[in-house]
């Protein structure tokens, strides 16, 4: 049986990730602060030797918006190293190479540490989330009225179809960079806006609104966009129908 460590466990993608290949037939460790087996806060490294012993294979998902994703890879790399695992597997983000914001800067970093680390890699760059742009319109849909970036268009995919591209990655062997997941629409973000109004049944006035910035300059070029792997399904608004359908 093969024996993959899933880092992130307990959040959006890597539990998905770990169902996926637990289903398949594999021996899945889930690793998070909250873990009930493998409880591990990836910014100190502690317990992780165990977590990493004997693994075939790690699908590193976890990460923080907040910062410490370069420390936590360092941690990982070091105990695969001294564990010999053959096969380390990153998810990271369309556009690290090319948006001057510091999240993405750290993922960039954390892709060359892994390409350098020595170990067999896979990294495996994805468009945003649904999960993320519902996130964003929930918070700005607190206002009178709805605030979006002008000029910016979004690439949504769903995140159980990356996690199936991940559990599929992770039962084979390393491969190097693969082609980037994209969601099947390059959508204006206030047209995203709109459909998740219908969706809520709120009621807002969408107010596209200019920013200023290197990053947003690079949004408005489509730096985080691939339309060019558009091989998502799953649509914004099917997403939105799974989430507030009712039962019954």
């Amino acid at each position: 049986m093969t024996t993959i460590l899933v880092t992130g466990a307990t959040g959006t993608l890597g539990r998905q990730v770990a169902e996926r290949l637990r289903t398949e037939g594999a021996d899945v460790r889930g690793l998070s602060r909250r873990s009930p087996s493998y409880a591990v806060d990836l910014r100190d490294g502690k317990g992780l030797d165990r977590a990493v012993e004997g693994a075939d294979a790690i699908v590193h998902c976890a990460t923080a918006p907040r910062g410490g994703d370069d420390l936590a890879a360092g941690y990982l790399i070091e105990a695969a190293r001294r564990a010999g695992t053959p096969h380390l597997l990153y998810i990271s983000i369309v556009g690290v190479d090319r948006l001057p914001l510091g999240y993405y800067t750290l993922k960039h970093r954390v892709e060359r540490m892994i390409e350098d680390s020595g170990l067999g890699w896979t990294i495996l760059r994805a468009t945003q989330f649904h999960d993320l742009v519902l996130r964003v319109l929930s918070g700005a849909a607190k206002l009178p009225v709805l605030p979006v970036p002008s000029g910016v268009r979004v690439q949504p995919v769903d995140s159980g179809e990356v996690a199936d591209r991940l559990a599929a990655l992770a039962s084979g062997g390393p491969a190097g960079r693969v082609p980037d997941l994209g969601g099947p629409e390059v959508r204006e973000l206030d047209d995203l806006a709109g459909a998740f109004l219908r969706a809520t049944g709120r009621r807002r006035r969408v107010v596209p609104v200019r920013l200023a910035g290197r990053a947003y300059a690079g949004y408005r070029r489509g730096d985080h966009l691939a339309p060019e792997h558009a091989t998502g399904n799953v649509t914004f608004e099917e997403f939105l129908d799974r989430r507030h359908r009712r039962p019954g």
